[in-house]
């Protein structure tokens, strides 16, 4: 995540504010809040600022994603070309959901919540449309899992991370 992170801020660095550019990695899969808050600590971004920029960054597609990936899947399952994309993509969420099977709103929370590789609001917000859980029993996981993820990043980011660097 260390070397994404790197690759838009060196990118897009000159063309955008610091401020736009941790919010655009908010926004993105993979990166998300997590890489937002660690792109906004090198950044020298005050921690005040950065948090509601990454926070919004990383819910803003959630309700999309919760409302209409299933239908985009379908859509996207009828073309050859990507048909082969589609499925990968949900076999590699509907791997990480046992444990979201299991406990449903606690394990979703979770999910979003600790920082692993892998996990996040995004593909939170994935496994919960396949599985169908219900809407505002899932919103709220996600959006505590990620008020969770910002908790434990943002001790890892400004807190851990800037004594480290000094």
């Amino acid at each position: 995540m260390d070397s994404l992170v790197q690759w838009f801020t060196v990118t897009l660095g000159p063309y955008v504010s610091k401020e736009a550019l941790i919010f655009i990695i908010s926004l993105l899969p993979i990166l998300e809040l997590r890489g937002g808050l660690l792109a906004a600590s090198l950044l020298k971004v005050e921690y005040l600022t950065a948090l509601p920029i990454c926070v919004i960054g990383n819910i803003l597609p959630i309700p999309f994603i919760l409302l209409f990936i299933r239908r985009i899947f379908a859509l996207l399952k009828k073309t050859r070309t990507f048909r082969p994309l589609v499925e990968k993509l949900e076999r590699r969420a509907m791997g990480k959901s046992d444990r979201i099977k299991e406990y449903e709103f606690v394990g979703l929370l979770l999910f979003v919540g600790i920082p692993l590789p892998g996990t996040g609001a995004w593909t939170g917000a994935l496994i919960a449309s396949l599985l169908q859980i219900d809407l505002k029993k899932s919103s709220i996981a996600i959006l505590l899992g990620v008020g969770l993820a910002a908790i434990i990043m943002s001790f890892v980011s400004y807190g851990v991370l800037a004594n480290l660097l000094g």
